[in-house]
């Protein structure tokens, strides 16, 4: 046990250490990032807590929250999510994706988010009313992902996203690099640890015909003229993390849980959460997500009001292999509009 609790620590370290120092959170660089869709969870289960349970989350949604822990998925999971983000505003999150064992350590993850915006009526200097049509802004984010088992106790793993912004004319295009630890220890193993960090990567840049204009002097041919767009950072981040499991008969087990966010281009985050399953068939949880001035509600920088809630229930169709499908809801209260809700299902085979 000694023995690997020093090789944790040391992962630990060397994560923290190949991150550079500009990642801490700083007030003044707040707004500054771009592709925030990056912090945008669209699945239901870890929404519900949260997002607190990063150092015991397991199975294919641990793509999103740390990806270590899609190392315990036990044969294939896949998962379909679809989010009304921030109801009231017409946008649609889809997402689904897999997660697939391969051997006796190892795990293969995909997964494809998309952002909806609906149409959008074109409008111009001329024609601020429109009426020259719409345009549909897409937002999509492809992750694959590997992680794997080190011992009984320590699993990692790392994701490389792909990134795109854009309508007809113009787009933006990047990569990011996600990669995360959890530790499990106790006599029961119900002690976890983890750390991630999230969305590291070169800077974006939108290109593209929507970058120009037709123009001309005063007496000289008319010309195009092409704009050059600015470069924009990834909004980085890095969480550490703690869960622990109290178990009563066999078949009620309540898991509380927490972590620290340090972001790079908005405010710091706590998160803690609480969980409660029966028999691994109704699950229930509740979260918090606390940032500073979030009480303020002339000079708070975003709209969700903190608590967030959840609700699974799992159906066993194959006990002895452990195969389940599963619904599972989310909402995160918010002000302004309506509220995010997410409704997901998923298959364990």
């Amino acid at each position: 046990m000694k023995k690997i609790l020093i090789k944790f620590i040391g992962l630990v370290l060397l994560v923290t250490l190949i991150i550079p120092t500009s990642y801490a959170g700083n007030k003044q660089r707040v707004g500054q990032a771009g592709a925030g869709e990056l912090l945008i969870n669209p699945w239901a289960r870890s929404s519900g807590f949260a997002g607190a349970n990063v150092a015991c989350i397991t199975g294919f949604e641990a793509i999103f929250v740390n990806v270590a822990g899609t190392a315990l998925t036990h044969g294939t999971d896949l998962v379909f999510s679809r989010t009304n983000w921030l109801k009231g505003t017409e946008i649609n999150i889809n997402a689904f994706g897999f997660s697939q064992r391969l051997g006796e350590s190892g795990v293969l993850s995909l997964s494809v988010m998309s952002m909806d915006f609906g149409e959008i009526a074109i409008t111009t200097v001329e024609l601020p009313d429109g009426g020259l049509g719409t345009y549909h802004p897409q937002y999509t984010n492809i992750t694959l992902a590997f992680a794997k088992e080190f011992s009984n106790s320590i699993y990692g793993g790392f994701a490389i996203k792909v990134v795109n912004e854009g309508i007809s004319n113009l787009s933006a295009s990047g990569i990011a690099l996600d990669a995360g630890i959890q530790y499990v220890t106790g006599a029961q193993k119900q002690i976890h640890f983890g750390i991630t960090m999230k969305n590291v990567g070169p800077t974006m840049k939108f290109s593209g015909d929507g970058m120009s204009f037709r123009g001309s002097s005063s007496d000289g041919p008319i010309m195009t003229v092409e704009q050059r767009s600015a470069d924009f950072e990834l909004p980085s981040l890095i969480k550490i993390a703690f869960a622990y499991d109290i178990n009563f008969a066999a078949i009620h087990k309540v898991t509380m849980a927490g972590n620290f966010t340090s972001n790079s281009f908005t405010k710091d985050q706590i998160n803690v959460g609480l969980q409660y399953n029966y028999h691994d068939i109704v699950i229930l949880r509740g979260g918090y997500a606390y940032e500073e001035g979030i009480f303020d509600t002339d000079n708070k920088t975003t709209a969700y009001t903190g608590p967030t809630a959840g609700a699974s229930v799992q159906i066993p169709f194959n006990k002895e292999k452990g195969q389940t499908f599963s619904i599972d809801y989310s909402y995160r209260p918010t002000d302004p509009f309506d509220g995010t809700h997410s409704l997901g299902v998923k298959i364990s085979l």
